[in-house]
C-alpha cells in the first residue's frame, strides 16, 4: 500500500473514532470514561494523515517526476482494509445482552464501601449496588425501602427471571454479567433482552450462578414496567 493510501486509511479510522466519540456509538465499545482519549486518539490519526500527505509531496517535489519502470502500485485488495471503518461509521453493534449474560456467570464483587443512601422513594439504585449491598452488605442498608432497578431481562434453562445488567472494566469485549432474580408480582409475559423497571424490596433469597457458582441475590418485585433501552446500557458502578 503507498504511503497516500495509507494516509487515507488513517483519515478515516481517524474520522470513524471521531464520530463514535461525539456520538452514542462508543458506549457500545467502551466505558463513557474513556471518552477523551477516544477523541484524542481521532485526532492524533488525522493529524498523522495529514502530516504524511504533506511530506510525501514534499518529497515528490523534491525527487521530481520518477521512473516509471520503478512505479510500484498496490494491489487492490488491500482497500478491503477499508470496510471494517465503514462498518464501525454505518453500523452500531447491539449491546450484550441474555445470550452473553446466561451462558456467563455473576461477576459480582464485594464492595470497597457501603456509602449512606439517600432518602428518597422509591430508592433507585443500579443492579450492581443492589446486588452488592444484598449479598455482601446482608441487606443491611436495603431493609424497609422500595428500591428501583433498571436492567434487560434474562431466563435461565429452568425459566428463572433475572434483571441483569453487564458490568465494564474496560470495554464491551470484558463486559459481564451481574445478575438478580426476581419473585414477587412478575410479569406473566417474559420476553429475554426486554428492558424494565421495576420496583420492589429487599429479600434474603438467593441462588448460586449455575455457570460459575456465584451469588443471585433477589428483589420481591412489587411493580414491573417496560422501559427503552438506557443512554448508556452497560454498568460501570462497580469501579467507581
Amino acid at each position: 500500500m503507498s504511503r497516500l493510501a495509507q494516509a487515507a486509511v488513517l483519515f478515516l479510522l481517524g474520522a470513524a473514532l471521531l464520530h463514535a466519540g461525539v456520538t452514542d456509538l462508543y458506549l457500545r465499545y467502551v466505558k463513557a470514561g474513556l471518552q477523551p482519549l477516544l477523541l484524542a486518539s481521532g485526532v492524533v490519526l488525522i493529524a498523522a494523515a495529514v502530516a504524511t500527505v504533506w511530506y510525501e509531496r514534499r518529497a515528490v517535489r523534491t525527487a521530481g517526476p520518477e521512473d516509471p519502470g520503478h512505479v510500484h502500485r498496490e494491489p487492490r485488495v488491500s482497500w478491503l482494509l477499508v470496510l471494517p471503518l465503514l462498518a464501525l461509521i454505518l453500523v452500531a453493534p447491539p449491546a450484550l445482552g441474555s445470550y452473553s449474560a446466561t451462558r456467563t456467570g455473576t461477576a459480582l464483587q464485594q464492595p470497597l464501601a457501603y456509602p449512606p443512601l439517600p432518602a428518597a422513594d422509591p430508592l433507585r439504585l443500579s443492579v450492581v449496588d443492589y446486588a452488592g449491598r444484598a449479598v455482601y452488605g446482608h441487606g443491611r442498608t436495603l431493609a424497609d425501602r422500595r428500591i428501583q432497578l433498571t436492567g434487560f431481562l434474562a431466563l435461565d434453562r429452568d425459566g428463572t427471571p433475572y434483571l441483569v445488567r453487564m458490568a465494564l472494566n474496560c470495554c464491551a469485549a470484558d463486559a459481564q454479567p451481574v445478575k438478580i432474580g426476581l419473585t414477587g408480582h412478575i410479569p406473566p409475559v417474559l420476553q429475554p433482552d426486554t428492558w424494565l423497571q421495576i420496583t420492589g424490596t429487599y429479600t434474603p433469597r438467593q441462588v448460586k450462578d449455575p455457570v460459575n457458582n456465584g451469588p443471585i441475590p433477589f428483589i420481591e418485585v412489587t411493580a414491573a414496567r417496560p422501559v427503552p433501552v438506557p443512554h448508556d446500557p452497560y454498568d460501570e458502578s462497580w469501579n467507581t
